[in-house]
Parts: C-alpha cells; structure tokens; sequence
C-alpha cells in the first residue's frame, strides 16, 4: 500500500521510467502512443504502397538485415531477419540492485518496488527480455519482441502455454506447428483483453527450443489493426528462422 503523496508520486515516477525499458513492454507505451496513430496512418499506408509485391518471397515485406548472431544489434540463439527500417535492440535485463544501501527505508522500499516492476517487464513464463525490434521507423505502432531462457525439459509448445500463463486477460488461443529451414517450433494466435481499456486485441507469438534454451518472438501491436499491418515482418522472422 502507497503511503503518503510524496511517496506514491516518486513510485509513479519510477513506473514510468521502467516502462520505457522495453519501450512500452506489457503494451503500456503501445497504448500511450494512440494520439500519435492519425499521424502514422498515412506513413504506414505509404510504407505497405512500396513494399506490395516487391517483397521478400511471400512476406510482402523487404529485409532490413539479420539479427541474432555475434556482432548484430542482438545476440540469440536463432538467427532472422527484421524488416526494411524496423529497429532492433538488446534488452539489458540487468541484477537486482543492492537495496540495503543508507538512503533510508522510503528510499529502499521505492527502490524494492521499481525492482519488482522491472522484474515484472522483464520476465514472462519461463523467458526473459533480449531483444525488442520497433516498427515505428516503418510507419507502425508496435514490437517484435523476443524471449530467451535457460535450457530445460519444455517442448516449444509448453513453452509458449506457460508464456501465456503468466499473461492477463488472454483468451481464444490456438496453438499449430510450424516447420521451416529445418527448425520446427510452436505458434499461437491469440486475443488479449485489457479491463483497463476495455479493448481486445489480436497477438501472435512463436516458439522453439535450442541447445542454448528456449527463444519466443512476440508480435503485439497497438490494436489488432496495428497487429495486422505488421504480421508480415513477423512471418518474414518466422520464414528466415534459423538455430545458431
């Protein structure tokens, strides 16, 4: 329980310096960025004008590169490519801070609560924030965002359930298998819904293991137009999927 003004004020604060680690992770910054969704418009419709039938294979998008090996914006166990203009960056998932310091115990405790929001941000299921990629350079309101953990007994499809397990308000999910390069993993589409905003929206997500632990790549959105509008940068990650 916030005690005090002053206190719920600085604790406000620090959620929302937080928020930003994953540039809006939980969809806090997506659903922020709303006012600014009139202004993409006519960008993103510019964007999907150049990229229509001039895609890479049946993506309907170009490829801005690959991620995922050593010396690329992110270093994972898989390797993909990102779409034309999208952003990719490493995600510092950082050590729990020493909170036994001398700044009193209003400071240690604000310090315990940012720790737990940011573990909150940063951890879902058995996977850990490593990597975000940002739509906005293209035109679009929204992440691919991708997941790693340690190596265990979980099939694909176990992982991507307890992914889910550990998300509010999800619902109507269905589970495939998918094949491609040689690398076979699970997907899930599936809908999410906010009490806050009362909106449902669309959310996909895939998942595969490796040697190294299991790897999710996560597309939300702003809202299941957004969503759309960029599935075909996450199929293009799907489709260029590769181990090591």
């Amino acid at each position: 329980m916030w005690v005090g003004t002053g206190r719920a004020r600085r604790r406000l604060a620090q959620v929302a310096v937080l928020a930003g680690v994953l540039s809006g992770c939980a969809g806090a910054a997506e659903d922020d960025t709303k006012a600014s969704a009139s202004a993409s418009a006519s960008a993103d419709s510019t964007a999907s004008a150049e990229t229509a039938g001039d895609g890479d294979g049946d993506s309907g998008v170009k490829s801005g590169g690959s991620i995922g090996a050593a010396g690329s914006a992110c270093e994972l166990p898989v390797t993909f490519d990102i779409a034309q203009y999208w952003e990719a960056e490493a995600v510092d998932s950082g050590t729990k801070k020493d909170t036994s310091g001398g700044n009193g115990s209003a400071d240690a405790e604000d310090d315990e609560l940012a720790q737990e929001i940011a573990d909150a941000l940063l951890h879902q299921g058995p996977v850990t924030a490593a990597c975000e990629v940002d739509a906005k350079p293209a035109g679009n309101i929204g992440f691919l965002r991708i997941w790693t953990g340690e190596p265990g007994a979980e099939d694909a499809r176990g992982v991507l359930e307890a992914f889910l397990a550990d998300e509010t308000g999800v619902s109507k999910a269905k589970y495939s298998a998918f094949k491609t390069g040689g690398v076979a993993g699970a997907e899930v589409k599936y809908l999410v819904t906010s009490e806050l905003l009362e909106e449902t929206k669309e959310e996909t997500a895939l998942a595969v293991t490796t040697e190294k632990g299991p790897v999710v790549i996560h597309l939300g959105g702003m809202d299941t137009e957004e969503h759309r509008a960029m599935l075909p940068a996450y199929e293009l990650a799907k489709k260029t999927l590769r181990v090591g």
